[in-house]
């Protein structure tokens, strides 16, 4: 389980390295632009979640603290938590990275940005909402200045 449990965040990786380090080079475009990057923590997820289906699927339909804590206990349903998570962190990613280059976000300004999103997505996507709107401004600015 400890394996399948690395492999999900390593997975990952590429995936981020290309959003963060190579924002502008076409391919990473080309790549970020499919939602099928988030397949292969979803396969992770898939698998671990099988075996443990009936369980997981108690937790969800109906939630409770102490259910939730007694299940992160076996390593499959926490393996299957985190693959979710980072699945869920990649593709949020994803589409701050594609917003970010169509608004045309300096990357120097989006790599942090990033790397937040992967680390504390929850903290990080509202500050990267605020930050759309005032380049959104400045942008729609530069319009209006080339235009008149």
């Amino acid at each position: 389980m400890s394996t399948l449990f690395d492999l999900s965040f390593s997975v990952t990786v590429p995936f981020w390295a290309l959003m963060i380090f190579a924002p502008t080079w076409r391919w990473t475009r080309v790549i970020a632009g499919s939602p099928w990057i988030v397949l292969a923590p979803l396969t992770i997820w898939a698998i671990v979640t099988v075996p443990v289906l009936g369980t997981l699927w108690a937790l969800v339909t109906a939630p409770s603290l102490a259910a939730i804590t007694d299940a992160a206990a076996d390593p499959a349903i926490l393996t299957a938590l985190w693959a979710q998570i980072l699945a869920w962190d990649l593709f949020l990613g994803r589409w701050v990275y594609l917003d970010s280059r169509e608004r045309e976000i300096s990357p120097w300004l989006m790599g942090p940005v990033l790397v937040g999103t992967i680390l504390l997505s929850p903290l990080v996507f509202p500050v990267y909402l605020v930050l759309r709107e005032v380049a959104g401004r400045g942008s729609r600015d530069r319009e209006v200045a080339t235009v008149a």
